[in-house]
């Protein structure tokens, strides 16, 4: 049980609207589940009840099926208490096969897809008498996407798990075997792991884990040593893991471009990069979500300014679906911080599928999307626990630009002494983070203001449209305010009607070419009565006339500029959800990877 709940605790960011554990032994089944956190649901009935054995499966849910209640709670159970089951993803055909199994006489207890499959299970466990055979079983009749893990009183000395299109992390020590749907949760017991690809399970024993694809054929499984250690993955004296994650943004700039830029240049190498491949594009598409796709908007600029190569930007769950032309010569970028999301390796297979090249950015060594991709590109952001992407939208910035820069090299489109200097300005930004860091107190400042606001606008221009973007998203991620992000040149076709006394908006002036018409805007929100916050190179005097709250940062390159400038935005957000009285690490209804379409 301690080992159980630790490593709930660890994953809890997610999913946190209920929490369940089961433990098995020879002849019993024991299942406690509660809705809400584990600290103020699930804990304190545990902290009351000695529950022991040796063998236990847990979890915390994010609900997609079913209200989050204790009858929706996973473990879920099948009608004979022998068998115990934890889903993440979503059966897309338990309709259908809940009216089978309920005309056959199963009874249910919760509203949730998940509990068909210890149904599943026990269906098929009396006539193979074996809990994998049983599991194989099962898998062959679900549609959708999961990662499953079950025990039986039956062999109470095995753990079965069966993943796909969900994350499922697989480890052995000496005297344990361990599951886990990420890294964290098994960092203090190994750091040599096995994350299973899709459509294989693995039945796990104590110091050993045999794998196996659907068919049933033993496989020789991949396994991956983890390079961060589990202090990464704690708070350090921070009081939240997302201030924590805001302040290692220099360190994490810094690994991105470790080894990636070398005398002027950039250098990436590895598996699949070749330059006279990415020579050779001829259009580019970038596919994202959340945050990512705001990455995405930044790069779209940078792309295109540096290698004059058209690019298309696209939601990943709508890239699909406007059948996007694509070819031998066509290079889709695929930005997934966790390399699960589903929508993103959807569009990758799609892509794949078309013939074009794919270009994985993603924080996730040995995650689905690397599978899928013919190039990765890691960011090293290391471990983030905070739902509210923060160091890792930093990296995917910094990775894209790399990405940009190599290929305008690949292409001769951009001078070496213009890439150069963007290479310079590169090496400077972790310095460049760490100073704008310290308007912190500033920062509180404001978010003490304005924290009572209804409705915060952010706009920005060129690049800062991405920042404005980001901006707004973080706010309302994390604080629960109405906030949106506009393009400035918009005000007037629809965002302006918004605008009134008490309306906080919060202007990107970073960008010196754009700063005049920036300005323009600022005066037509005042005009109206809004307070305005704005962000902007220092010595901005005309900006320090407008703003009721300033913050200066340091110049850089235009295209590099949204990694400076997200950054106050990052601390606003923070601190008026602390100002509210909200948890910045578990926003409500949000969980880190979205591993559903």
């Amino acid at each position: 049980m301690p080992v159980l709940l630790d490593g709930m605790r660890m994953l809890e960011y997610r999913g946190y609207d209920s929490a369940g554990v089961a433990i098995a032994t020879n002849s019993t089944l024991t299942v406690v589940k509660k809705a809400g956190q584990i600290d103020s649901g699930l804990g304190p009935i545990l902290d009351r009840e000695a529950i022991r054995g040796l063998v236990g499966i847990g979890h915390t849910r994010w609900a997609t099926h079913g209200t989050p209640n204790d009858l929706n709670a996973h473990p879920h159970v099948d009608c004979s208490g022998r068998i115990a089951v934890v889903h993440n993803g979503i059966i897309e055909n338990h309709d259908v096969i809940k009216r089978r199994l309920l005309s056959e006489g199963h009874t249910f207890a919760s509203e949730t897809d998940s509990e068909i499959v210890a149904h599943l299970l026990e269906e098929a466990l009396p006539e193979s008498g074996c809990l994998r055979e049983a599991l194989l079983r099962a898998v062959a009749q679900l549609n959708g996407t999961f990662a499953l893990v079950c025990i039986s009183t039956s062999d109470p000395g095995k753990i079965m798990v069966a993943r796909r299109d969900a994350p499922l992390i697989v480890g052995a020590s000496d005297h344990a075997g361990l599951v886990a749907s990420d890294i964290p949760a098994l960092l203090p017991h190994t750091r040599d792991v096995i994350p299973l690809e899709n459509e294989q399970i693995a039945e796990v024993r104590a110091g050993s884990v045999r794998v196996f694809d659907f068919a049933g054929v033993e496989l020789k499984p991949e396994h991956v040593h983890v390079g961060w250690d589990l202090a990464s993955a704690e708070k350090n004296g921070f009081d939240d893991f997302m201030l924590k994650e805001i302040f290692e943004q220099p360190d994490a700039v810094r690994r991105t471009l470790m080894g990636r830029v070398s005398d002027g240049q950039v250098v990436i190498e590895g598996p699949g990069w070749d330059p006279a491949l990415f020579g050779r594009v001829e259009r580019i598409s970038i596919v994202a979500c959340g945050t990512s796709f705001h990455a995405g908007m930044a790069a779209k600029q940078a792309i295109e300014r540096w290698t004059r190569i058209p690019v298309e930007l696209d939601l990943a769950s709508e890239f699909r679906c406007r059948e996007p032309i694509l070819d031998g010569d066509s290079l889709v970028i695929c930005i997934a911080q966790s390399g699960e999301t589903a929508d993103t390796l959807a569009a990758a297979r799609y892509a794949g599928s078309q013939g074009a090249t794919v270009v994985a950015i993603t924080n996730v060594m040995g995650s689905s999307i690397t599978r899928e991709a013919d190039a990765v590109l890691f960011t090293h952001a290391g471990p983030e626990v905070g739902v509210a992407a923060t160091k890792t939208f930093l990296c995917q910035l910094v990775a894209v630009n790399l990405l940009g820069l190599y290929i305008a090299q690949a292409q001769g489109a951009t001078d070496a002494p213009r890439i150069a200097e963007i290479v310079e300005a590169l090496i400077r930004l972790p310095e460049q983070i760490e100073e704008t860091l310290l308007l912190s107190d500033g920062v509180l400042r404001a978010a003490k203001r304005y924290a009572a606001a209804r409705d915060v606008l952010f706009i920005g221009r060129g690049a800062g449209h991405a920042v404005a973007m980001e901006g707004a998203l973080k706010l309302k991620e994390i604080s629960y305010l109405h906030a949106e992000g506009y393009a400035a040149g918009e005000l007037k076709h629809g965002a302006l009607a918004l605008v009134e006394p008490g309306v906080p908006v919060v202007a990107i002036l970073t960008d010196l070419s754009l700063y005049d018409k920036m300005l323009a805007n600022v005066e037509e929100v005042r005009a109206r009565g809004a307070d305005t916050i704005l962000i902007a190179r220092r010595g901005s005097e005309r900006a320090l006339s407008l703003a009721n709250e300033l913050f200066e940062v340091q110049g850089t390159e235009p295209m590099l500029a949204p990694i400076i400038d997200t950054i106050p935005l990052q601390l606003f957000a923070y601190y008026v959800a602390k100002e509210r009285g909200l948890s910045p690490d578990k926003p409500r209804n949000l969980a880190k990877s979205v591993t559903v379409e």
